[in-house]
């Protein structure tokens, strides 16, 4: 089954660096996404903030990125962790995006 996620967002919060008790690094942010989509042949603005949690070495990187920051985001849905309801991306890879 396929879960795979792309999406551009600005980052716009950003917890501390933490460490699982295996010593991966972790962080939790949150993005805003705000984009006009086509839904039933009408635009449609669309705009929302999501968590987004980054591990490994891309958490490193990401909690060196300011605020602010347009990124390409790519990765998976889940929850954000194991027995919760409320779900994350939870990001593989990034990109920055130059505006």
């Amino acid at each position: 089954m396929t879960n795979r996620l792309e999406l551009d967002a600005v980052l716009c919060e950003r917890d501390a660096l933490r460490y699982t008790p295996a010593g991966i690094p972790m962080l939790t942010t949150s993005v805003r996404h705000q984009s006009q989509q086509m839904e039933a042949g009408h635009a449609r603005e669309v705009e929302f903030e999501l968590q987004a949690i980054f591990a490994g070495v891309t958490a490193e990187r990401a909690d060196r990125l300011p605020l602010g920051r347009a990124l390409h985001l790519s990765g998976f849905i889940a929850p954000r962790r194991r027995g919760a309801r409320v779900v994350a991306l939870h990001v593989n890879e990034f990109l920055e995006i130059e505006k």
